[in-house]
């Protein structure tokens, strides 16, 4: 549990006309989608003839995708032969009156993204974001999410000083087979504070007591279950 002294908030608005319409943004933890939530926590090895520990009891592959908030579509998005279609009927007022919008081929020129042929999507963001003073905001596909349909672009937004604007979400439509309806509410993109500092790299090689300690941490994560999660995971809520 992160002390309250130091948690930090972000602050999500839209205009009040479409608070009662809109989904909320979650936690990304209230957001874990159906198939992790059923998987089993151990497998039957068949190379090893054993039961091993699936992904469900890897914490950093479960802190990945509970990190941060989720951004949800705002309606149900039909596909139909590539076709899109939506019924949204926001009230006056709203400067955005449907889920997606468009960019033309040509904004990926250059890019494994491009296809003469194909618009690349936009998911329509209706909520301002404010971070704390000092952060940015790393918007990407949400994570270990291969099975969405889509895969939302990764930037990085300094939503300190940006957040009397929308930010929205520019995608590629990988699945040209998906016919059926995206619900209202999937998340379409996970939101990840950035502390903004300068790093720097430092190459070097391990001494001899570092080496030693590798090996015994190394030794100790490949006899026993659960090292990592009990001596090394940091809390994150």
């Amino acid at each position: 549990m992160i002390n309250q002294d130091i948690s930090m908030t972000l602050t999500f608005r839209c205009l009040a006309q479409l608070e009662p319409l809109l989904p909320k943004p979650v936690p990304a933890v209230q957001g874990l989608p159906d198939w992790f939530k059923a998987m089993p926590q151990k497998a039957f090895n068949t190379l090893l003839h054993a039961d091993e520990q699936t992904v469900k009891r890897c914490p950093p592959f479960i802190d990945a995708m509970t990190y941060g908030f989720m951004i949800p579509l705002i309606c149900d998005l039909k596909v139909e032969d590539g076709e899109f279609s939506w019924a949204f009927d926001p009230p006056a007022g709203s400067a955005l009156r449907s889920p997606i919008g468009f960019h033309d081929a040509s904004q990926a020129t250059g890019t494994p993204l491009h296809d003469p042929d194909r618009f690349l999507i936009k998911f329509n963001n209706l909520w301002t974001i404010q971070a704390p003073p000092g952060y940015s905001l790393l918007f990407t596909h949400p994570v270990n999410r291969p099975e969405l349909p889509f895969t939302t672009l990764t930037g990085l937004v300094d939503c300190d000083l940006y957040y009397d604007n929308y930010v929205h979400f520019p995608a590629h439509w990988h699945d040209l087979n998906f016919n059926g309806v995206l619900p209202k509410g999937t998340p379409v993109a996970q939101c990840i504070p950035v502390k903004r500092e300068s790093w720097d790299a430092h190459i070097t090689t391990l001494t001899e007591d570092e080496a030693k300690r590798v090996n015994a941490v190394s030794a100790e994560i490949g006899s026993e279950q659960g090292v990592y999660r009990h001596k090394f995971r940091a809390g994150k809520r």
